[in-house]
């Protein structure tokens, strides 16, 4: 008993050290938003003191300045990554029930090419990718959620898929028996019951939206359309001159509310992926 006290104590310590490791990124960030530029450069890893504390002066500079207004950039990642969250959410889930339960070797194919998608890099296909939307006109926020619904569907059919068949098929059986087709059985049955893994994807493909740089960067229009990571990307002067404060509080900016999001979500992404994975 004494002995795994032990471990158990051991492996806490392992993992508190690993996870103040993975914070220390964020965390240096974070008191570098409130330092001067010359002190960020000469001094990164110091705390800031009175000669180097600014305040909130970079937020104020990083919001204020550049040519394209950053609350511009921060509603358009909220319209892509919602759009494209929720087309993904709407239609792996609707893919994968269709797919569980006609079982033809037809969708047993589209199944497969879903599961290989996954390991296919993305800097393989970028520039097919960005002459295709450029020519289906699809490089504008209200249009690039098509383009994410095709890279996110893979991990979303797999989980979806994984725990459909884990749904009794009596319950659908017995809706159909009520008189529901199989859109009211679908959305009135089956998609309340989703409820696990639609959390669970729906975390993890907002994150991923949230945080993308390369395919808004290549698809969209620049000179009309910005994200977050793209704005902070052309947050710099002439010259090579970077304005590191601004950029910091910006980086801040970018990452607290996908923190915040993730820090209530975090419990039901385990849970989705358990049930999504090792079931069927």
């Amino acid at each position: 008993m004494q002995r795994e006290k032990k471990w158990k104590l051991a492996f806490s310590v392992l993992f508190t050290v690993i996870c103040i490791f993975y914070m220390m990124p964020i965390i240096i960030v974070l008191y570098n938003s409130f330092k001067t530029n010359s002190s960020i450069n000469t001094a990164t890893f110091a705390l800031p003191n009175a000669d180097t504390f600014v305040g909130f002066q970079n937020y104020i500079t990083g919001v204020s300045v550049g040519d394209f207004p950053f609350l511009n950039s921060v509603g358009y990642s909220f319209v892509i990554t919602l759009l494209s969250a929720g087309l993904i959410l709407l239609c792996t889930s609707m893919a994968a029930w269709y797919i569980s339960r006609v079982n033809s070797r037809f969708c047993r194919m589209v199944y497969y090419l879903c599961v290989f998608s996954m390991v296919v890099p993305f800097q393989m296909v970028m520039f097919t990718l960005a002459k295709t939307a450029n020519v289906l006109n699809l490089d504008t926020p209200w249009t690039i959620p098509v383009i994410y619904l095709g890279f996110g569907a893979g991990l979303a059919v797999f989980m979806f898929t994984g725990f459909v068949k884990s749904i009794p098929m009596e319950i659908e059986e017995a809706a159909a028996i009520d008189g529901c087709g199989p859109l009211r059985t679908f959305f009135l049955i089956v998609f309340p019951m989703l409820k696990p893994t639609l959390i669970s994807v729906g975390v993890l493909e907002i994150m991923w939206v949230w945080n993308d740089y390369l395919l808004p960067y290549l698809v969209l229009d620049r000179k009309h359309y910005m994200t977050i990571p793209i704005h902070i990307q052309y947050l710099q002067g002439s010259y090579g001159h970077v304005d590191l404060g601004a950029i910091m509080a910006l980086i801040m900016v970018s990452i607290l509310p996908i923190i915040i999001f993730y820090l209530f979500c975090q419990k039901y992404i385990i849970k989705g992926v358990v049930s999504g994975a090792v079931k069927g």
